[in-house]
């Protein structure tokens, strides 16, 4: 019997002192929450709180900027090869006396586009629905001979070499010659018409950057076919 009351007796000190240590632990809790005052409710209320959305926007980037950034949108370019035949004769008075001949293979390169630095504000509409842009019509951007691809095929000063030895004066004659022919060349395939409509095209997809917008692209018809630039051989 006394085994049994001395078993109680430890098992309900044992009780006590974990009952002891349960509450020192929240009494410890409740110090600590005291002791943080305001930062631990404040902590507990916003892991809780629900924040309103916030809206924000990007930086916007004009369309007119965006657009001129580019400034020439060079959408065709052709590449050709043809042969100049020139020639320079020796003469007295009207009659020749000794004619030579060069004859030139030329390659040439042709470029048609759209010169966008010629777009005004006017010329761009941007509602919520739709962005309208009105391009000014294609032309040739450029054109020049590549001297590295070029070549005199042949030089003939006539009979006993008797005619002028102007080579090079024939050979730049020829490439100025290649240069105008190529351009009216690319005018009569249409080049014009293709730089309009892959223009168009590209213009599409550079202002296609929401799906709510549609972008409607319209493009002046080519006038004549030419280049009023400088004529570049290189």
């Amino acid at each position: 019997m006394k085994t049994l009351d001395t078993k109680a007796v430890v098992w309900r000190r044992l009780l006590l002192w974990g009952a002891g240590g349960v509450n020192l632990i929240i009494l410890l809790l409740l110090f600590g929450l005291w002791r943080t005052g305001d930062r631990a409710f404040n902590f507990a209320s916003n892991l809780f709180k629900i924040s309103p959305v916030e809206l924000k926007t990007e930086n916007p980037i004009p369309i007119m900027e965006r657009i001129k950034n580019i400034q020439e949108l060079s959408t065709t370019v052709q590449t050709m090869e043809t042969i100049v035949p020139t020639s320079a004769s020796r003469k007295l008075g009207d009659l020749s006396l000794a004619t030579t001949k060069l004859l030139y293979i030329a390659r040439g390169e042709i470029r048609a586009g759209v010169d966008l630095s010629e777009l005004t504000d006017a010329d761009i509409k941007v509602t919520a629905k739709s962005i309208e842009i009105d391009l000014p019509a294609a032309k040739i951007l450029d054109s020049k001979i590549d001297i590295n691809h070029s070549r005199v095929y042949d030089y003939d000063r006539g009979f006993l070499n008797l005619g002028p030895d102007v080579a090079p004066q024939l050979q730049t004659l020829a490439q100025r010659q290649t240069l105008t022919q190529m351009v009216d060349a690319a005018c009569n395939e249409g080049i014009l018409q293709q730089a309009n409509i892959k223009a168009e095209e590209a213009i599409v997809q550079l202002l296609s950057i929401s799906k709510t917008q549609e972008v409607k692209v319209k493009i002046k018809k080519p006038n004549a076919c030419g280049f009023e630039g400088e004529k570049k051989i290189k």
